[in-house]
């Protein structure tokens, strides 16, 4: 693990940090947007590209703070949009409009897939300032793995297709 080569472990997934687990980017270019909540800034306007539609200006990307266990060691490792929609079966903005209708369906999804294994593909990050290693790939080890959402889903019954 000394080399910036990702490594590969089998893992079980402890924690989840259910509080911020998205983030608004641009539609068009993808470059990360202020969170409206938070500044007075346009939702609409991407400051990068100047990209102004009205549908849909912006979307939401996972980036998940995960506790995983190997059989030596304990991590805090990130997983961001690609990686992040394995655990959940589903995108950033499908999650977040699911957990707006559902307010404890953030920390049910964290109970969900607390305990499910993993073999996780690690790398270092590449920004010098980042603090947490990054999660390349995530595959399920047991066959009968249902993504959080599908859970969800079952636990608050809402039929498939509805949020």
């Amino acid at each position: 693990m000394e080399d910036d080569k990702p490594w590969t472990l089998m893992c079980g997934l402890v924690a989840m940090d259910h509080t911020n687990f998205c983030y608004r980017v641009c539609s068009a270019c993808e470059r990360t947007l202020p969170d409206t909540a938070t500044t007075n800034s346009t939702p609409s306007l991407c400051n990068f590209c100047n990209f102004n539609a009205s549908k849909p200006p912006s979307k939401r990307l996972f980036r998940v703070l995960v506790s995983i266990a190997s059989d030596t060691k304990v991590f805090v490792v990130i997983c961001f949009d690609r990686a992040a929609r394995v655990l959940f079966g589903c995108s950033a903005d499908e999650f977040f409009d699911f957990v707006k209708l559902h307010p404890f369906a953030a920390v049910t999804a964290g109970k969900v897939l607390e305990g499910e294994m993993f073999r996780m593909t690690l790398s270092k990050p590449k920004n010098g300032n980042a603090q947490h290693l990054r999660v390349v790939s995530v595959v399920p080890l047991c066959s009968g793995f249902q993504p959080a959402i599908e859970t969800l889903k079952e636990l608050y019954g809402v039929k498939r297709g509805g949020p």
